[in-house]
């Protein structure tokens, strides 16, 4: 990329810069590719953060069935890594994971875990037994306390495997037969389900799969323990991306973990952070890391800057080290920052190859948790930061009650949050839609049909706090 008129003598964030029309022969944004260049296999270049209530394995599945990467978190016990891993592993690359709830079990208990919204529903199964299928629009108008059992009304009708010869052929098989959401079936059992709009999506995202046809998923351990353990058995449970995570990745400790990883020679990306500068970019990647995370303090869920000073304007921060990584041989992740998808196709200008986003997708159905309601009666999940009080505390659980103290006593960060669903986007598919369209956008405004083409053509200006707040649309009538 470079500077439109002039360049800057100072950091920048995201809000500070925009991209300049220039002249395109991209006809239309469905022309470009939005694969990065960083070795994940992905189509799209979106990465979910490795945070406990934005990454869980049904996030991860979703986000490789639409071409991205989930990273799982490290506070996750070995043994439950290895459980999610190859969960993921094993849930269907065209289909969706169905939500499965016995007969017993209340519409209350159901509508925390999907809202009642088009293009939703619930398998009802006892046992293996296959009982029904109910649109999660139609609990809306159902008693809370009533048993999903008795509200099944013989089988919502369904779509057999062995019709769908491709993904348009599954959409035309639903408009057809007027369903919004649908179980698939193979030989009587459930595989799956669709909505109209999964069906779609099929024919527009490329899933990121590994060598065998599998959902690729990333997962994150710490550096300090016994790190060459955990790589070894997160390897062996199938992970496709490790990645080593710290707040503080310029250290030595970190140099030391990733010489650790790398040495075993396990054949995996290995991504390393977070960093905010081009000689740590270097220095990590000399010691091995493939992929290096970039931003200290951007996050929602952050506290650094204000509790530290420490960090840097995120934008800056990636036009930097991104330079360094590809010298190096390496790519960028950029983390941190991203409001909007305006913010995803600046990072992507700077050098990074993908975003990782936390918060935005926190507030999602597949994310972690379950749904609550306000007193306003908005439906929301909590979140907090990995700092924070509520995740040292989980994080380090067995300690005993002096050193468990000890350590939550400087804990920082914000330990709860309430990421309210979007009514109109309340799946992280629905966000992924709305950013890769904004970024697909973005390329064809630069006259670029690919991440390589968008980086070197992107033209970038440095603008006011009037100018971003000039771009943003009225939230009321003239």
């Amino acid at each position: 990329m470079r500077f439109y008129e002039a360049t800057p003598t100072h950091d920048l964030t995201y809000s500070d810069v925009f991209l300049v029309p220039s002249r395109s022969a991209v006809a239309s944004r469905l022309d470009v590719s939005l694969a990065p260049d960083d070795g994940t296999g992905a189509s799209i270049p979106l990465v979910s953060a490795n945070m406990n209530s934005v990454t869980g394995a049904r996030l991860a599945a979703t986000m490789a069935r639409r071409g991205g990467l989930g990273v799982l978190p490290q506070d996750l016990h070995l043994q439950d890594l290895d459980t999610a891993i190859r969960w993921v592993k094993d849930q269907q690359s065209t289909y969706d994971t169905p939500i499965e709830l016995p007969p017993s079990e209340t519409v209350a208990e159901a509508l925390r875990l999907v809202p009642a919204v088009v293009g939703q529903g619930i398998v009802v199964k006892d046992g293996d037994e296959y009982l029904g299928c109910l649109d999660a629009a139609a609990l809306s108008t159902a008693m809370p306390h009533a048993r999903l059992g008795d509200l099944l009304r013989g089988p919502l009708a369904s779509i057999d495997a062995d019709d769908v010869t491709d993904p348009r052929s599954a959409f035309d098989l639903m408009v057809a037969a007027g369903l919004e959401f649908a179980p698939v079936m193979h030989h009587g059992a459930v595989i799956g389900t669709l909505s109209r709009k999964s069906a779609l999506r099929s024919t527009l995202y490329t899933p990121n799969l590994d060598a065998d046809g599998r959902l690729r998923v990333a997962a994150a351990i710490g550096i300090n323990g016994d790190v060459e353990g955990k790589a070894k058995a997160l390897a062996a449970a199938g992970v496709d991306v490790l990645v080593l995570d710290t707040a503080h990745g310029d250290q030595e400790a970190m140099l030391r973990a990733i010489g650790a990883v790398a040495g075993l020679g396990l054949g995996l990306p290995l991504v390393a952070g977070n960093v905010v500068t081009a000689s740590a970019v270097r220095d990590l990647a000399v010691a091995g890391a493939t992929i290096v995370k970039v931003g200290v303090g951007p996050g929602a869920m952050c506290t650094t800057r204000m509790m530290t000073a420490v960090g840097r304007p995120q934008f800056s921060a990636v036009l930097e080290t991104a330079a360094a990584a590809r010298e190096a041989g390496a790519a960028v992740w950029a983390d941190g920052g991203v409001r909007y998808p305006r913010d995803v196709a600046l990072a992507l200008a700077a050098g990074a190859a993908s975003v990782m986003i936390g918060s935005w997708f926190a507030g999602t159905i597949e994310a972690p948790g379950t749904l609550e309601t306000d007193e306003q009666g908005r439906l929301y999940k909590e979140s907090w930061g990995m700092a924070s009080t509520k995740a040292v505390r989980d994080r380090f659980e067995k300690l005993d009650a002096y050193e468990l103290a000890r350590k939550t006593l400087f804990a920082e960060g914000i330990s709860s949050s309430r990421i309210y669903l979007d009514p109109l986007r309340p799946s992280v598919e629905d966000l992924i839609d709305m950013i890769t369209s904004g970024v697909r956008s973005s390329f064809s405004y630069a006259g670029a049909r690919d991440l390589p083409e968008f980086r070197e053509h992107a033209l970038v200006g440095v603008q006011s706090a009037a100018g971003y707040e000039e771009g943003k649309a009225l939230p009321v009538g003239w």
